[in-house]
């Protein structure tokens, strides 16, 4: 990837290049206690959980530039003006001058890790007595959801501005990277979360899908506000040439705190959704906003209004015919992939009852992760496909391939 050639203009046109982070020690923070305060809903094995993100990386590989979050990020430290920006922003979270301090004197390398693994504070009496951690600099445990934190949005970059001060750090490091780093120039950021600190004023990655060159689909969730998209939305226009936003109304609930969890298109023809968000009495609230027109219209369904701005889409369900099946498969992230070109996609092995209907109503065949690395089963050009890898490790952190994919990259699809 050359110079300012940061281009991504759909969700599933040929992955070229990806930004993705290795699960490290970081994880090694949340514990049974914690955990609701790292975001998690589990804990999770670590070195479980980096065999299996090092074979979605192989996978990921066989398509595109696999770029990890560290090496980016080393490959840039050393520069006294990224190095003074990083330790100056970071040190608005940390709000610790010594630290400050220590941080200019460390290595590159040594510089990253305490981003992200974090550091823990000196223990007090009471510490020691009650056996608690806490840390002058929080590790960043999400990490490996690359997506939330930088958005590509056409030749422009989003930066997150994160729901909970948790992954702020997060923030600061993709724009550091987007700022900084040669492989990653951009025609400029579209919005910057990283110095957003207004309450209400909040997007996160997982909720911003662009669909076309002018088309985006947002979601408004517990991650991402009305706020954000007032300001993001009229940026998008003026900057990006966004001419249609679609905006998905998604109810608060530990399962779908993104619309990638209930919703992921994976073809030009089809997407997959988690039914009861999307067909019936239940539906969630559609709106349409279009540049130049005022104010925002209600739409039937999500799928009239993608034929309203000439996207029809056709749905294949999460999980199935079956409820039961649909909930259990929406939550170990079904409806959560990545694309690596038009009809062809990587998800998690054990959503089996999905990839029984992406087989018998769009033609995909459903290949193993580990056969396809060791050449026992191929892919066929303009073949439709789902490539599926073992992630029961991966899943607890919440979320799949999307999640887990900062595409930089992506030839056209349209």
């Amino acid at each position: 990837m050359s110079k300012a050639e940061v281009r991504v203009t759909s969700e599933i046109g040929a992955l070229e290049s990806v930004v993705c982070h290795t699960p490290g020690p970081e994880l090694l923070a949340v514990t049974p206690s914690n955990r609701q305060d790292f975001l998690y809903d589990d804990i999770i094995d670590l070195e479980q959980a980096r065999r299996e993100h090092q074979r979605f990386k192989a996978l990921l590989g066989r398509f595109s530039e696999v770029h990890e979050v560290r090496d980016l990020l080393e490959d840039i430290a050393g520069v006294d003006e990224v190095r003074s920006f990083l330790i100056e922003h970071v040190m608005q979270v940390a709000r610790s001058e010594p630290l400050a301090k220590r941080l200019m004197e460390l290595e590159p390398a040594d510089l990253v890790a305490l981003f992200v693994e974090g550091r823990a504070e000196a223990e007090g009496p009471l510490q020691r007595l009650l056996n608690v951690d806490t840390y002058e600099l929080p590790p960043l445990p999400n990490l490996f959801f690359t997506r939330d934190a930088g958005m590509v949005v056409n030749s422009g970059v989003v930066i997150g501005s994160m729901r909970y001060t948790v992954r702020w750090t997060e923030e600061i490091l993709m724009k550091a990277l987007f700022t900084y780093h040669p492989l990653l120039s951009s025609a400029g950021v579209i919005y910057d979360g990283s110095e957003e600190r207004r309450p209400g004023y909040t997007i996160e990655g997982g909720d911003l899908h662009i669909l076309r060159h002018d088309l985006v689909l947002m979601g408004l969730s517990e991650r991402s506000s009305p706020g954000a998209f007032d300001a993001l939305a009229e940026r998008l226009v003026r900057e990006q040439g966004i001419r249609d936003i679609i905006v998905a109304i998604i109810p608060t609930d530990r399962a779908m705190i993104h619309l990638d969890m209930i919703f992921t298109v994976v073809d030009r023809e089809h997407c997959v959704v988690y039914p009861p968000n999307f067909v019936g009495p239940a539906r969630i609230p559609i709106l349409h906003y279009r540049a130049g027109r005022e104010g925002m219209r209600e739409m039937g369904d999500l799928f009239s209004a993608l034929r309203e701005v000439e996207l029809p889409l056709e749905p294949i369900w999460c999980g199935g015919p079956r409820r039961t099946d649909q909930e259990r498969e929406q939550w170990s992230s079904g409806c959560n992939f990545v694309a690596v070109r038009p009809g062809v996609v990587l998800g998690y092995s054990r959503n089996e009852h999905t990839y029984e209907a992406m087989a018998s109503q769009g033609g995909y065949r459903i290949l193993d992760g580990v056969e396809f690395l060791t050449g026992e089963a191929e892919l066929e050009d303009h073949e439709r496909a789902v490539i599926t890898f073992e992630g029961s490790e991966l899943v607890r952190g919440g979320g799949g391939g999307r999640c887990m994919t900062l595409p930089v990259r992506r030839a056209e699809a349209w």
